[in-house]
């Protein structure tokens, strides 16, 4: 049932689909696999690329690389990085050593930016177009969270390290509102 339906299986009588695009069936595997619509790129949202890290490379110079979740990247874009707000312009952007004219949400890309010193930028960062919404630090929030395999009580001041895409943070818990 892999390439095509099988003999051995008589039971199985298929695979079905419905959606706004169309219908879509099969009896095996690389049916439903073809039938898998790509997902939606978020182009039209502000840009965000959190940074997974900072490289130095020589000739080149600052190189922050990262996904792009939403936006668009694009040479000579003004972006900023949050939390620590600086401001630079985009030199280049590469995709496995292919340079791009525009980097789009899911790829992942190394960018070289004027003027910024490595030890400035580091993992967890996010860049943002600094005309369109600009990312920026938040000093409360309300999420909502699941805690799996904790041994004590949980309460009001609990200090979890959290993990938000390449952030690795110390929160503190002002209030929890409600225990599911």
């Amino acid at each position: 049932n892999m390439l095509e339906p099988s003999t051995k299986m008589p039971w199985f009588k298929g695979w079905a689909v419905e959606r706004k695009e169309g219908k879509a069936d099969g009896k095996c595997l690389i049916e439903a696999l073809d039938a898998i619509l790509p997902p939606a790129r978020p182009t039209d949202k502000a840009l965000r690329l959190p940074l997974q890290d900072v490289y130095k490379i020589g000739g080149i110079g600052t190189v922050p690389v990262g996904r792009v979740e939403t936006g668009v990247l694009k040479p000579g874009t003004i972006v900023v990085f949050a939390p620590a707000n600086i401001t630079t312009e985009v030199k280049s952007v590469e995709m496995h050593h292919e340079a791009l004219q525009e980097a789009v949400p899911g790829d992942n890309v190394g960018f070289n930016v004027k003027n910024v010193s490595v030890k400035e930028l580091r993992r967890g960062y996010v860049a943002g177009d600094s005309k369109n919404n600009p990312p920026k630090g938040a000093a409360d929030f309300t999420a909502q969270v699941i805690v799996l395999n904790h041994p004590g009580q949980i309460s009001n001041g609990y200090t979890p390290v959290l993990d938000c895409h390449t952030a690795h943070i110390a929160c503190k818990f002002a209030e929890i509102k409600e225990k599911v």
